[in-house]
């Protein structure tokens, strides 16, 4: 079940080679197979999700230049900057899919630099605290009237090198039913009962809504799907509950990868491990999923005490499914719960690479 990634040596000058058994040769070193191994090819991959987690994950991917990554980003935030527009101004909650689109920035530093500052000394009240980029896009909405013209124009100022669609553009709000048969609404709200220990049965959106259009034309055509990291049940799992997600993810041919967390969530997620996601996940769209990557680095002991205070522990692999592959490394980056941009992008790409680039075709 468990595999790991190869790191490819430089070649030096190789002896006088010798065929082995197999149809291999051997140089002294190590045997070169005499066919073709890999065949190189653009992947178009779609990666889903939401909070921090998605942005820091497309940002690392997008420097490969065999990928072309694009984000379908949960639009159901009811927290900070983003809820407040949404419950004011009537608009749609833009912060994730302005994170996306700054993460796909050609320049991400300076447009960061810019659309992430928080704004102060308005005259109106209701426009201080937010940052620049949430304001822009949330106007940029008002006036063209389309949520989705609004995202493709920040698209174009910022030189964006991948699409963001949001996997909706219809006003729903985060519910959860908690095995001790309470319930409550809203993201932060979730996320606060959880803290407080109870675990989470089941999560929904109130009103149910559809997949926009857009993505349910564009998610057939991805090669593979990444979803996470991100707050499990506010982040992940509302990004594939619009109507529409779980049929467009069946007619994908290629594989689905779950990137797991770094941390549990609090103490409604004691026992959580990277398992409980995959068979999660795969319960919610229908389908297999076919790896998932796993943090086994540890940070020092300060930072895993400063974690556990908050109820929040390293999430362990647990007993993963057969058929899902486990990817392990060490991608704890820090003394803060974020994973190693590069060190992740490797990663998937190792998986990809290995599952769609074989020269037979195959996706393993």
């Amino acid at each position: 079940m468990s595999s790991s990634l190869l790191a490819v040596e430089p070649e030096t000058a190789p002896v006088r080679a010798r065929r082995r058994p197999g149809g291999a040769f051997w140089t002294g070193r190590r045997p070169i197979r005499d066919n073709t191994a890999m065949r190189l090819r653009q992947l178009n991959i779609g990666c889903f999700g939401g909070g921090t987690g998605l942005p820091s994950l497309i940002g690392g991917l997008k420097q490969n230049p065999w990928l072309r990554v694009n984000a379908v980003v949960t639009m159901f935030d009811s927290g900070g900057s983003s809820g407040v527009l949404r419950d004011q101004l009537g608009v749609l909650p833009p912060g994730d899919v302005l994170r996306c689109a700054l993460a796909l920035a050609r320049n991400e530093a300076e447009a960061r630099r810019i659309l992430l500052t928080r704004l102060s000394g308005f005259e109106h009240d209701r426009l201080g605290g937010h940052t620049g980029g949430n304001l822009l896009l949330s106007m940029m909405e008002q006036y063209t009237g389309d949520f989705l013209a609004a995202v493709d124009g920040l698209r174009t100022l910022l030189d964006c090198v991948g699409l963001v669609w949001p996997v909706s553009v219809e006003q729903a709000t985060v519910c959860a039913e908690y095995e001790d048969g309470s319930t409550t609404r809203g993201e932060v709200e979730v996320d606060a009962g959880q803290r407080e220990g109870r675990r989470v049965r089941r999560i929904w959106l109130d009103p149910g809504v559809a997949i926009h259009p857009a993505a349910a034309e564009a998610i057939p055509g991805f090669d593979a799907v990444v979803i996470g990291p991100g707050s499990f049940h506010t982040s992940l799992v509302p990004t594939l509950l619009p109507a529409g997600v779980r049929d467009a993810l069946a007619a994908v041919d290629g594989p689905i990868v779950l990137v797991a967390n770094l941390l549990t969530e609090g103490r409604g997620m004691a026992g959580f491990t990277a398992a409980t996601a995959v068979e999660r996940i795969g319960a919610v769209i229908g389908r297999r999923v076919d790896a998932v990557i796993v943090n086994t680095g540890r940070p020092d002991d300060e930072t895993v005490d400063r974690y556990a205070a908050e109820d929040k522990r390293p999430l362990p692999v647990g007993r993963v499914p057969d058929g899902c592959e486990v990817v392990t490394g060490e991608f704890w980056e820090g003394t803060f719960a974020r994973h190693a941009r590069r060190r992740l992008a490797y990663a998937v790409w190792g998986v990809l690479s290995r599952r769609l680039l074989r020269d037979d075709g195959g996706r393993g």
